[in-house]
């Protein structure tokens, strides 16, 4: 790697990546806001020993232009109860809430409440105030801690965890949630401060393979089978990397190799040809000489990491099904906004009218008889013989077209609660062109980078 042309490039994805002083100082107001309106609302009701406080990349500074998000979190003494905590992390949300442009109530371990704020989106989440992430009662009581090792060990390699973060968007890897399944913020502050530099982990990742581990301060003490293990610093029984599938893993490794040998602004920013046409995507889908089907319904109200596990086990549900009726699917994907598309990719979406039905080989007496006695003269059998030693009976074929079997039989698919009780509450599939009703244009998108999830 040419360290003009790195220099060059580091330069130029900063300047578009960095928040600007404007930004930042916008960034900071609403934060002392928020975090004011939070104690004086719990001064008011009687609760002196609750305070406040910004996490996250925000309060990192290593948050990429653009990226409104803010985290500020209640911090409860740590002897509170649970119901405490729920029920006045919840009221002081709810007060705040009442402010804001839009807001909706969420649910992770315990409640917390989502808001648009005055340009920003903001998660306010009450949490226990522990004495150390060995003690946390909690999942979100860890965050504070992870704050603090950051903002000790990040100072003066924040533009590099921004550089990564972009490199990461770019490679479709960003993101922990279960619809990437990719790296988390915090994953690559750590992995800045593992190696040093941007370029450091790019060139580190070039070598990676499952089973790679990492491990800052030297804990060594806990077991993981995930592609990549790093290790909390501050909690060592925790994996951070633990949502990362494998897939995505390599997704990663694939670009850092490609990278070194040709650095350029396409890693960060890769181009979307939102300039394509229906007809123009339909005719890139068909050149693939495969069939599309697309089951659509109402999107559940329930966050994205309830959603996709539970559309994950749909399609898993719907290819066994397919695969059991013999039709090969060759890509499945998931895709959601104000509804919901399973989409598959069969090799082809109808089948002979016939099968075969292999009985027992003939000189298994007993069970030889018995079948040719129920297939070799029925009115529905096309055809009777003999091959490979067994008797088989071509008979009809219960399901030759796909989408009659999905329309038959979809709704007793396994796919979790509140999946279930959408598709169940009415579903539509759609074949081939007829996807291309679906106009939502971050749908397209979805379409134009099949198979690639």
């Amino acid at each position: 790697m040419e360290n003009d042309v790195l220099k060059g490039l580091r330069a130029v994805v900063l300047q578009r990546i960095s928040p600007k002083n404007e930004e930042r100082d916008h960034l900071k107001e609403i934060t002392e806001l928020l975090v004011k309106k939070v104690e004086l609302i719990a001064c008011s009701m009687g609760l002196d020993d609750v305070s406040a406080s910004l996490v996250g990349s925000a309060a990192r500074n290593t948050w990429i232009s653009g990226t409104h998000d803010l985290d500020i979190f209640i911090m409860f003494p740590e002897n509170a109860s649970r119901e405490e905590l729920e029920k006045n992390g919840l009221t002081i949300a709810r007060k705040i809430a009442e402010e804001s442009e839009f807001f909706e109530e969420r649910y992770a371990e315990h409640p917390y409440i989502n808001m648009r704020y005055r340009g920003f989106d903001v998660d306010i989440v009450p949490c226990f105030r522990v004495q150390s992430a060995a003690c946390i009662r909690s999942a979100v009581d860890r965050t504070p801690f992870h704050n603090e090792f950051v903002k000790r060990n990040i100072l003066g390699l924040e533009p590099d965890v921004l550089l990564l973060k972009q490199f990461m968007k770019g490679a479709g890897v960003y993101g922990s949630e279960l619809r990437t399944q990719g790296f988390s913020g915090y994953l690559t502050e750590l992995l800045v401060i593992k190696y040093g530099s941007f370029e450091n982990v790019i060139r580190s990742a070039c070598g990676w393979q499952p089973g790679t581990y990492i491990d800052l301060n030297a804990h060594g003490t806990t077991q993981h089978a995930e592609p990549l293990v790093v290790v909390d610093p501050t909690d060592p029984k925790r994996n951070v990397a633990a949502a990362l599938s494998l897939d995505k893993f390599c997704m990663f490794i694939d670009p850092c190799r490609e990278f070194l040998l040709s650095p350029t602004l396409d890693f960060f920013f890769p181009g979307s040809d939102t300039s394509v046409t229906d007809s123009e995507l339909l005719q890139r889908l068909r050149s693939r000489g495969t069939a599309f089907i697309a089951i659509t319904f109402k999107t559940p109200d329930v966050v994205e990491d309830v959603l996709y596990p539970q559309l994950y086990k749909m399609e898993l549900a719907v290819v066994a099904l397919l695969e059991e009726h013999e039709f090969k699917v060759l890509n499945k994907g998931s895709w959601s906004g104000q509804k919901t598309v399973i989409l598959l990719e069969l090799m082809s979406a109808t089948l002979p009218a016939l099968r075969k039905h292999r009985g027992p080989p003939v000189w298994v007496h007993k069970h030889a008889e018995t079948f040719k006695a129920k297939y070799v003269n029925a009115e529905n059998v096309f055809a009777f013989y003999i091959e490979n030693g067994t008797y088989v009976a071509e008979i009809p074929r219960k399901y030759s077209d796909a989408c009659s079997l999905l329309k038959e039989r979809l709704t007793s698919c396994s796919m979790g609660k509140q999946v279930s009780s959408s598709v169940k509450s009415g579903f539509e599939l759609l074949h081939n062109s007829e996807i291309y009703s679906i106009q939502d244009m971050n749908f397209k998108l979805f379409l134009m980078n099949w198979p690639r999830i």
